[in-house]
């Protein structure tokens, strides 16, 4: 969410090499512009965007159509979705991708990932932070969770928040465990989490809990639970009506008093947005209303990330 709209940026379609390089907004999920046709980089599969000091930022990602340079370390920002800049070539963590990144006390914080140099990938569990974007300094090579990809981060209560993710390839890994720490350096397990093992989900902070939505995993494909908690520990599975299809690479936003997903790979790759809105005092949930909608120039066609 900036400048109070939605913003959507890049992502993959049917082929992994097929990249989508394009930008889009909508103020209300419903109508949606596009903004820029062509993002100058090319590193838009499962990069890192964040919001921060009133910029929109894309960090690291993948690109399989360039086999020698298949992740980046790149830093890119924008303050309209049309001019970006190239604030750093070659930040000082590694190329990677599938790496979730967030806010806390003023830094961006990013959080393992999966490193890919020289065709060679793996996994990684170190901790670093930025107060501009530029200048990084590392917490820890090694945390104490496991080295993971395709995780899910939040910041909640204060506190870094990691939770799930795993590999893909070589070898595949789906995890569920739930981690937290306040500076980065000191983790603490809180729990293995009543949802499965997954990867490719999505989390978010709405209405004072901490959500998981989504995902795939090896035995079920597509995951469909939507679960929240308020301590990490205590999680209650979201009923959901039978229109939800299971997906990952979604999505999500917070905005105002709802909760909105949009896009992901619901087998095909869709270009659904829901809506979720939760009343103030929980008295029940408002059901999940959903509209397919036009990303790529009116045609049917979706996109995951």
């Amino acid at each position: 969410m900036y400048h109070n709209k939605l913003w959507l940026l890049g992502g993959w379609k049917t082929k992994p090499t097929e990249l989508l390089r394009d930008v889009w907004n909508s103020a209300d999920g419903v109508k949606w512009d596009l903004v820029q046709s062509e993002l100058p980089f090319y590193y838009t599969d499962l990069p890192m965007t964040i919001v921060f000091k009133d910029r929109m930022w894309v960090l690291g990602g993948t690109t399989l159509s360039d086999p020698e340079h298949p992740a980046t370390n790149s830093v890119w920002n924008s303050d309209d979705g049309i001019h970006w800049n190239n604030v750093q070539a070659a930040a000082s963590w590694s190329p990677r991708t599938a790496t979730p990144i967030v806010t806390l006390n003023g830094k961006l914080w990013i959080l393992g990932g999966l490193e890919w140099v020289d065709g060679k990938q793996t996994l990684k569990n170190d901790v670093w932070n930025s107060s501009d974007g530029i200048n990084w300094t590392k917490v820890t090579e090694h945390a104490a969770w496991q080295p993971r990809a395709y995780h899910a981060a939040v910041a909640y209560h204060g506190k870094l928040w990691v939770l799930g993710g795993g590999s893909y390839h070589p070898d595949y890994i789906a995890l569920n465990d739930v981690w937290n720490s306040e500076d980065g350096l000191h983790w603490k397990k809180v729990s293995d989490a009543p949802w499965s093992g997954r990867i490719w989900f999505s989390a978010a902070e709405y209405r004072d809990r901490m959500w998981v939505m989504g995902g795939w995993s090896k035995s079920t494909l597509n995951v469909g639970g939507i679960w929240f908690t308020d301590n990490g520990i205590d999680w209650t599975r979201l009923p959901l009506s039978d229109s939800w299809r299971p997906r990952h690479e979604q999505s999500t936003y917070v905005v105002g008093d709802k909760m909105i997903i949009a896009a992901g790979h619901a087998d095909p790759i869709t270009n659904e947005v829901w809506e979720l809105k939760v009343p103030p005092l929980w008295l029940k949930f408002d059901r999940l209303v959903h509209q397919v909608l036009p990303f790529v120039n009116g045609r049917t066609d979706g996109r995951a990330d």
